[in-house]
């Protein structure tokens, strides 16, 4: 099971982005760091990118749950 809880600051504006073509309508992204002082880039989709875009800032701190991918990036499932 690839299953990681994260805590963080968010150091990066986050994007919003409209797919086509794909099972996801929507992405949003943005880099976190965390308290080891390591950036990880963080990716939701649908309504989870939804609530990203509407409710985090630049500078917030922010618990996440997700899944690590092989590119390193973190797919943000639960907030």
């Amino acid at each position: 099971m690839n299953l990681c809880i994260l805590l963080g600051k968010i150091v990066s504006e986050i994007n919003f982005k409209f797919i086509i073509k794909s099972k996801n309508k929507s992405i949003a992204y943005f880099d976190m760091e965390l308290l080891n002082k390591s950036i990880i880039r963080i990716k939701s989709y649908d309504e989870v990118a939804d609530h990203v875009y509407r409710k985090f800032r630049t500078g917030q701190i922010v618990v996440i749950e997700g899944k690590i991918r092989g590119d390193g990036t973190v797919e943000c499932e639960h907030l």
